[in-house]
């Protein structure tokens, strides 16, 4: 992909040449990408600030300041044009009319002979020469450690200032740069960064190595002592969501805010509740009413509200702000422009929905035809040799006619033998006029759903795809992302209803030959829908296992990674 020269600020915060020297591809996610995720310690953080963080204390010029005059002023903000940054200091105090920033920390001091590490001593001298530039003299600071209850000097020496002013300008040429820093290799730094879910160290690398030339060697450029390359990627993201999606399809429901819980109404009769910190999306079927106070807190909190009609088609999503990534978009839209980087996305979505097709076949269904999954196999191959978008669509099209005409055999005992309720012979769609195919309709509608919040939380936009041309009111960038989820998300999900008999033929309705669930079988396909989502699925690239759910926003963060030029391509995800 092409840099794009970021559009950064002037002045550059003290707190972000801390984040530099301690990672500079994590300051590079902060300041320019702005992203930004808690974590416990950052938690911690913003608790041991409550106080200093409230501006308290008058700070004379430094004219006026002098022996006599005693100084203890909290969250002063400070800059300066020449040295290009800015700062807010915790806590100001004067000594012999000398000022000192005192920098307040979470935890204790560590056993290093310095009293504290580099970064923590960088950002509190920028802190000190940014009080210079106004007129104070300045010769040291401390660092305040909240569960010791103890103060490190730092003084302000020449090898200090140097280095500071060196890192400052290092910063400053990254920002500018448009190049994210490569990532750390086995560092011990990323478990407990906040960030390590959006950065991907480990998939990162390991995507990187494994597109090495033959007979390439050495590591990647950031390297810190004493590291090697890692073998296999460490779980540095929890395997599972703790938030859950909330699902409202009762006709006439409302939903409002009750102190810190969601509260479902029926006819303003209290039916059900849902906290705020367990949800992690709000879904409304139909006619359902949210109040405004809902509303506000919902979208202060990042969570989307998904308005879905009554038979479960996405018609509008409601958010906060869209995500500052503002790169991201914009190297998304150059790509899209770009045919040959459309070609070669689309040829990795089809390849691997046909795969992973493929795999679901010769796992659950039993007498197969001679030959089906080897014809399976081919259209995977020239699937990933296709030369133009149509012609790709007609290997998809060829490979879907294989797949669904032998679809019926992964029902129970694998010949078809099923209730007459579940007779299927081919994929039909707007509407479906089976039962089959009404599972089908409505999984692949919630799967898109899923993908496009994934989207939106890692700041794409979803409606400007590389495979799906765009089109008004549709989330092509979803309908691309969900291709090799098809059959392992919804396929599966419908596979399981059927052969375990979680759905009856009195869950669905069937009207003028469109057939459609009812109330009670939506509520059954949607618990499926969520336990496969939740399911633990080991990550065929890196090794351990994670839902889903988390699957998804690791596949779009991956895409991310493609689009700015970390890695060469993107995976599809593909079982084995």
């Amino acid at each position: 992909m092409s840099n794009m020269t970021p559009d950064v600020p002037d002045q550059l915060p003290a707190r972000m040449l801390n984040e530099f020297t301690y990672c500079p591809r994590l300051f590079y996610l902060e300041y320019v990408q702005r992203e930004w995720a808690h974590s416990v310690d950052t938690l911690d953080g913003r608790f041991v600030h409550r106080r200093v963080d409230r501006e308290e204390g008058r700070v004379p010029a430094a004219e006026d300041l002098s022996g006599q005059v005693r100084l203890h002023s909290r969250s002063v903000l400070v800059g300066s044009d020449a040295l290009g940054a800015t700062a807010r200091i915790d806590l100001i105090e004067t000594d012999e009319g000398r000022v000192i920033p005192v920098d307040y920390k979470r935890g204790k001091p560590p056993d290093v002979r310095e009293g504290a590490w580099e970064p923590e001593r960088v950002q509190l001298c920028l802190q000190g020469l940014l009080l210079r530039e106004n007129g104070y003299e300045c010769e040291e600071g401390a660092l305040y450690f909240a569960e010791a209850q103890e103060r490190v000097r730092v003084p302000f020496n020449e090898e200090l200032v140097g280095r500071t002013l060196a890192l400052l300008t290092e910063a400053k040429r990254v920002a500018q740069s448009g190049e994210i820093p490569p990532p750390l290799v086995n560092s011990p730094k990323c478990p407990r960064c906040s960030l390590v879910g959006i950065c991907l160290p480990d998939e990162t690398n390991i995507l990187r190595a494994s597109a090495k030339p033959p007979g390439a060697t050495g590591q990647p450029a950031h390297v810190e002592s004493g590291e090697r390359a890692a073998v296999a990627a460490r779980r540095l993201i929890p395997a599972r969501d703790d938030q859950l999606a909330v699902y409202v399809q009762g006709q006439g429901f409302s939903v409002g805010l009750k102190g810190e819980t969601l509260e479902i109404r029926d006819c303003g009769k209290a039916v059900n509740e849902a906290r705020l910190l367990d949800t992690s999306q709000l879904n409304l079927f139909g006619n359902v009413q949210l109040s405004a106070q809902a509303l506000r807190e919902l979208a202060a909190r990042e969570i989307p509200i998904l308005h879905l009609s009554y038979g479960g088609w996405l018609t509008a999503v409601t958010t906060s702000p869209p995500h500052k990534n503002i790169e991201l978009r914009r190297r998304q839209f150059a790509a899209a422009a770009d045919p040959a980087v459309c070609l070669r996305l689309a040829r990795s979505f089809v390849s691997g929905k046909i795969r992973n097709a493929r795999t679901l076949l010769r796992r659950n269904a039993r007498r197969l035809p001679d030959g089906l999954l080897y014809r399976l196999a081919f259209w995977r191959k020239r699937a990933e040799r296709e030369n133009s978008l149509e012609s790709l669509l007609g290997v998809e099209g060829t490979a879907a006619r294989d797949y669904f005409s032998h679809f019926a055999l992964m029902f129970k005992n694998g010949e078809g033998a099923r209730p007459t309720a579940f007779d299927f012979s081919t994929r039909n769609r707007r509407p479906p006029r089976d039962p089959v195919n009404a599972l089908l309709s409505f999984l692949y509608s919630m799967l898109a759903k899923e993908m496009l919040v994934a989207l939106i939380g890692v700041g794409f936009d979803p409606y400007q795809g590389f495979y799906h041309q765009p089109r008004y009111g549709r989330p092509a960038l979803a309908l691309d992302l969900m291709e090799e989820f098809r059959p392992l998300v919804a396929d599966s999900v419908v596979i399981g209803l059927v052969n375990n008999g979680e759905v009856r033929q009195s869950d669905f309705i069937e009207r003028a030959g469109s057939v459609a669930l009812t109330d009670g079988g939506r509520r059954r396909v949607l618990e499926a829908f969520e336990r496969r989502l939740d399911t633990l699925v080991t990550h065929p690239r890196f090794g351990y296992q994670i839902s889903y759910r988390r699957v998804f926003e690791v596949q779009a963060r991956l895409l991310a990674r493609f689009l700015s030029g970390e890695i060469s391509d993107y995976p599809a995800f593909c079982t084995r």
